[in-house]
């Protein structure tokens, strides 16, 4: 582990091992620790043990996706690359495909103004407000959008798109997010205008006085135009004022981690996200 940062590597242990456990229960495979939803709603990862030693070893993997497959859940797996370094190599030679992205916090003496990146405005969702099953639907129809392009370049999917990926919600898991956003675990942004809808989202998750930023998208159509860092901003600012201590991300890529840099936010390490590789013909 990098010394440095040592208190703050392991002050993101803890988040990630305590944010799924509201809605899901734990199964503890070797040194690794298998997050299952209880109910409805996105899915959880595997992840290693806060108590991991040794570190997990090929035999967890392998149960652990043995028995993702036997739940029909996706054979996903995150840690920090600083916290479990040899997880790296072994996750590779189980067959699964790693991406390393970019993990990043913010500096809150760097913080920008929302405001000064677009001239779109951006918007917190209300818990209470009359469209806020509307909202949900909206922020994750642009999730769903722009994360099937990924990166920061421009492209022609937008309104139209963004209009069909709407889906029906499921009213247990829209009950769940409005009493995560009244109180203060869960926040969600949207940048838009009345004429043109939803242009892009984003949404943190917080336990204690620590917070990820996490689901920013913007429709490839409105790219370029500063969107997605005013919804960073504009979620970290709103953390920050309500007492948050910690608030980091991971980036998908070189690319949008200098779009968070402008934000504020600064690379510390590596986020590893692994599921298997895709068959090749």
């Amino acid at each position: 582990m990098d010394t440095r940062h040592r208190g703050l590597f392991e002050a993101l242990e803890r988040f990630y091992d305590a944010l799924p456990r509201d809605a899901a229960h734990a199964e503890q495979h070797g040194g690794l620790v298998l997050f299952v939803r209880n109910g409805a709603g996105w899915p959880f990862y595997a992840r290693p043990r806060l108590d991991a030693a040794p570190p997990p070893s090929l035999a967890d993997i392998t149960t652990v996706r043995e028995r993702q497959r036997e739940l029909g859940l996706p054979e996903t797996f995150e840690w920090v690359h600083e916290n479990t370094p040899d997880l790296l190599a072994v996750a590779r030679s189980a067959g699964l495909a790693v991406v390393e992205a970019p993990l990043m916090v913010l500096d809150p003496a760097a913080l920008v103004d929302p405001a000064t990146l677009t001239g779109v405005p951006v918007r917190l969702l209300d818990a209470d407000a009359p469209d806020f099953g509307a909202a949900v639907a909206a922020r994750r129809a642009v999730a769903t959008v722009g994360f099937s392009a990924p990166g920061t370049a421009t492209g022609p999917a937008g309104a139209a798109e963004r209009d069909a990926a709407v889906g029906e919600l499921d009213l247990a898991a829209l009950a769940e997010e409005r009493a995560m956003i009244a109180d203060g675990r869960r926040l969600s942004a949207l940048a838009g205008t009345p004429d043109l809808g939803v242009l892009a989202s984003g949404m943190a998750m917080r336990v204690g006085d620590v917070a990820e930023i996490a689901g920013v998208a913007t429709l490839p159509a409105a790219r370029r135009r500063g969107l997605g860092a005013a919804v960073t901003a504009a979620l970290a600012r709103q953390l920050l004022a309500a007492g948050t201590s910690l608030v980091f991300l991971s980036a998908g890529d070189e690319d949008i981690a200098r779009v968070y840099v402008r934000v504020g936010f600064r690379r510390v390490g590596t986020a590893c996200i692994a599921e298997p590789a895709p068959l090749t013909p």
